[in-house]
């Protein structure tokens, strides 16, 4: 490796907590000399003693071969703005305030070299804005880490306005030389993952706003269906709604009211009345010395002795082998069951012209191969209601029950990841290949939104978006031109497809 990255041999790292610590043990574990330093003295012996500690663990598993060099390269200074002679690169991990932040680039100005690179770990603040007091702005740059440092392998690489061309690019072989993956974002609100992320939190909450299904019920479907990790409350919980929810309001007024990133009205009671999450023992759940306390899914009745039209061959053939009569017509002691995609059980009951009082819809996303979700409207009888019920639970999957809504819950937080993402392509805020990199590794998906949206199909993604832009009006749902470019053009949404720079290489 050739360049600044291949030169830098001797860091600095300023501010020794949970970030700090991370970023000091990754960068010593990769043959860097590190120096650490914070207002507080006794900190930084702490930090040591915590790094060597965890150092030796991963030596003891068998993870690191010479724990004793990483530990000697780690360096006490004996103030933030200490001499510097010989230090590359400065990064700080100080709390998220920007005042503090300029003040201590600021004073770095007055000891470090002109050659030395400095860093922001900032998650939220601008870069541009860190670096607009400097004497010369271009020497610095955003390092974002995700915690725990050493485990995230994701770092977003974010240059201010007046960044030095040169440094981007040998910022992310840094990254890279260290062991982890870089991805380059804008210095727009958010960066790339905090505005990726938008995309299930907001429309979360928003479902649980229209009072369609309980928290745990949209966590339930969140998993097993689209296979996340942990479910949009989960999440919420496990941040904490302190945390979350003054994230939710900066990027939604840092794009100045963009509708796709509108918080919901929810959030700011929750926070009011202390109901952080999994820190104080109450949130969208309450927990039990730390665990988490959940109300077990109400038993589905039995299977039903009426028979069962069901608008859907696929789902046809999976009742029929779990036993249930299926008919091939909406007779009058039919129950009817009616797939939705992008619109409400009574929507497609009309329009097919099915008796109202008998239909229920289900969730085709899955392809009815885990967890079902059946919709309820306010005029199904509950008679035909239970026996739809239990016609999709005789499958053995679990069935989640919901009130009737302008789309299913699964698909609406898709399509709101899958558009999020679209539009931050879109912006140009990142390639489309760091999108996917980076919501896949910073947020845990099972793969990146745009490569979803293609698995799942651009066309169903886009026809889910406009039913609901249609059906509630709210202009949150409109589709990204990203998005309705390529599938009227038959190109996939990880494709930048011909660009005018194309045109001119």
């Amino acid at each position: 490796m050739t360049g600044w990255a291949g030169k830098v041999g001797r860091i600095r790292v300023i501010g020794t907590g949970v970030m700090g610590r991370g970023i000091v043990q990754l960068a010593a574990t990769a043959g860097v000399t590190v120096e650490l330093a914070d207002v507080r003295r006794e900190a930084v012996a702490e930090a040591i003693d915590h790094v060597g500690a965890m150092v030796g663990k991963l030596a003891a598993k068998g993870k690191l071969d010479d724990p004793q060099a990483v530990k000697g390269r780690l360096v006490a200074v004996d103030a933030p703005d200490a001499p510097a002679d010989g230090v590359d690169l400065v990064v700080e991990a100080v709390r998220e305030d920007l005042g503090t932040k300029r003040a201590l680039f600021a004073d770095l100005e007055r000891v470090c070299p002109q050659e030395t690179i400095f860093a922001t770990n900032t998650s939220s603040l601008s870069v541009t804005e860190i670096a607009a007091e400097l004497a010369d702005p271009g020497r610095l740059i955003g390092l974002h880490f995700f915690n725990p440092v050493p485990l995230m392998r994701l770092v977003e690489v974010v240059p201010g306005t007046r960044t030095h061309d040169w440094l981007p690019g040998e910022a992310l072989e840094l990254v890279k030389s260290w062991g982890h993956e870089p991805v380059l974002a804008k210095d727009a609100p958010g960066f790339l993952v905090n505005h990726a992320g938008r995309g299930l939190n907001t429309e979360a909450l928003q479902i649980l706003a229209e009072a369609l299904a309980e928290p745990a019920d949209v966590d339930r479907v969140a998993r097993d269906v689209l296979r996340l990790k942990l479910g949009p409350f989960e999440l919420l919980d496990l941040t904490g709604l302190d945390v979350s929810h003054a994230v939710l309001e900066s990027i939604w007024s840092g794009f100045h009211g963009e509708p796709r990133l509108r918080p919901s009205w929810l959030t700011r009671p929750r926070v009011a009345a202390g109901q952080f999450g999994r820190k104080n023992g109450e949130g969208f759940y309450s927990y039990t010395d730390g665990k988490q306390q959940v109300t077990e899914e109400p038993e589905a009745p039995p299977m039903p002795s009426s028979p069962v039209f069901v608008a859907d061959e696929h789902l046809g053939r999976v009742l029929s082998t779990a036993g249930v009569q299926v008919v091939s017509d909406a007779y009058p002691d039919a129950v009817l069951l009616v797939p939705l995609y992008g619109e409400s059980t009574v929507d497609a009951a009309t329009r097919a012209g099915l008796p109202l009082d008998r239909v229920a819809g289900v969730d085709p996303l899955g392809g009815y191969e885990r967890r079902l979700t059946m919709s309820v409207h306010p005029g199904l009888d509950p008679a035909a209601g239970r026996a739809a019920w239990g016609a999709l639970a005789a499958t053995g999957h679990p069935v989640t029950v919901v009130r009737d809504g302008p789309a299913p819950i699964a698909q609406r937080l898709l399509a709101s990841i899958v558009n999020t993402a679209c539009f931050i392509a879109g912006q140009n805020l990142a390639s489309p290949e760091d999108i996917d990199t980076a919501v896949r590794l910073g947020l845990g998906y099972p793969r990146g939104p745009l490569a979803w949206g293609d698995l799942v199909g651009g066309d169903i993604v886009l026809r889910i978006l406009r039913g609901l832009a249609a059906t509630t009006g709210d202009p949150r749902y409109r589709p990204s031109p990203w998005l309705t470019e390529r599938v009227a053009l038959g190109l996939p949404l990880t494709s930048a497809g011909t660009t005018p720079a194309g045109l001119r290489s």
